[in-house]
């Protein structure tokens, strides 16, 4: 009786032995990484109708240069990405991207955006990222809290004084109890998504904060690039952008303002003096974004709002004959619409686009002192992932 009671004590034993061990087995497995991937992508464009044009076609922006009645159904950005898990420690991203380039024959093309590879956690809180990448300058902050890059760039981006990529080596990282504070630092070519064209580097950094529960954002950003040296004569830039904003669901307001300093930029002879001066200064660009976004009806409805002032050079004197640089005019842009959304990822956006321009040079008078571009839309947006 003994010897069988022992042997089915035995048994049992070895039943939830094995058991043990097979669960084990089994939460391994569940456990054990799996390379994987996805496909994501959006695409945003509209159809415009420009019922005012510029009469001296100035600008660089969006609808500059066309003449009055020009309209259109155009694409403004397509991307296509693929996102891939390579291990638990690195991941990569590809980016292909249409952005209004076009062929010699008039098609669209498309170019690669970003191509990097991360290593991630490479300390605590931090992501080491080597290849073309997204740029601290606006597309990791405050691109995303403007919120509508479907509708226009940030002021650094629409004024073509900073890029969204660029190829080098980058870290990313968090800090504090919940991430509320963060940096994004990068050295790279400074020659965006095209080939490096000098020796020089351009350097990128980025720090943010966030209070009072994540809802206050305060963001800090600067860069330096060295463009061209000689032993008597040597161009930089140096930028330098502040960005504060109230971040909620339902209701976001910020503002952000930049000065960047371009450094021998400028070339002008001063009729003033006697003898006449011949000499070189610096350009300092100076702007300030104001915008606001919120929810009318929830996941259905929404409006957005923004203006800008923007001065290409702070120092600019009408008296002076320029030789190199020296902006005369000076512009101020608006935007204002309503997102319905009938879908999920699915943007329909009718709203104004408005850019005008003011002239200081000696003797403006008329139209040519003051004009604008004003440009009706219906945008689409539409989000895959």
């Amino acid at each position: 009786m003994k010897t069988t009671f022992a042997c089915l004590t035995l048994t049992a034993g070895l039943f939830f032995f094995a058991g043990t061990m097979k669960a084990q087995q089994d939460t391994t497995k569940k456990a054990e990484f799996k390379p994987s991937g996805k496909v994501w992508g959006y695409a945003f464009g509209d159809y415009y109708f420009k019922t005012h044009a510029d009469s001296a076609n100035r600008g660089n922006s969006q609808y500059s240069n066309m003449p009055v009645n020009a309209n259109s159904f155009e694409l403004r950005r397509v991307y296509l990405g693929y996102d891939y898990n390579i291990s638990e420690r690195f991941s990569s991203e590809f980016l292909l991207s249409y952005e209004g380039q076009t062929g010699s024959d008039g098609s669209r093309t498309t170019f690669v955006k970003a191509a990097n590879l991360r290593w991630k956690n490479l300390y605590k809180g931090a992501d080491l990222i080597f290849g073309l990448q997204a740029t601290p300058a606006f597309p990791m902050m405050s691109e995303k809290i403007w919120g509508y890059r479907s509708d226009e760039k940030t002021i650094l981006d629409m004024r073509k004084l900073s890029g969204s990529a660029d190829l080098g080596i980058g870290l990313q990282g968090k800090c504090g109890s919940d991430g509320q504070f963060g940096y994004d630092f990068l050295v790279a070519n400074g020659s965006g998504t095209k080939l490096e064209g000098d020796i020089f580097k351009k350097f990128y950094g980025d720090v943010y904060a966030k209070f009072m529960d994540k809802k206050l954002i305060v963001d800090l950003y600067g860069d330096f690039e060295r463009t061209n040296m000689t032993p008597d004569f040597h161009k930089y830039r140096n930028t330098g952008k502040l960005t504060l904003a109230w971040n909620t669901d339902a209701l976001t307001i910020g503002a952000e303002a930049f000065l960047q300093i371009q450094h021998n930029y400028v070339g002008f002879v001063d009729t003033s003096m006697s003898p006449v001066h011949t000499d070189t200064t610096d350009a300092k660009a100076m702007g300030v974004s104001i915008f606001v976004r919120g929810t009318i009806i929830k996941d259905k409805l929404a409006f957005f709002a923004r203006y800008d002032m923007y001065n290409p050079d702070l120092g600019y004197k009408k008296d002076y004959i320029y030789t190199m640089g020296g902006a005369p005019v000076t512009e101020s842009f608006a935007t204002a619409g309503i997102d319905f959304t009938p879908a999920k990822n699915v943007h329909i956006m009718p709203n104004v686009w408005f850019n005008s321009y003011m002239s200081r040079a000696k003797g403006a008078s008329g139209k040519v002192k003051s004009d604008y571009d004003f440009v009706p839309r219906l945008t689409f947006w539409y989000i895959f992932k």
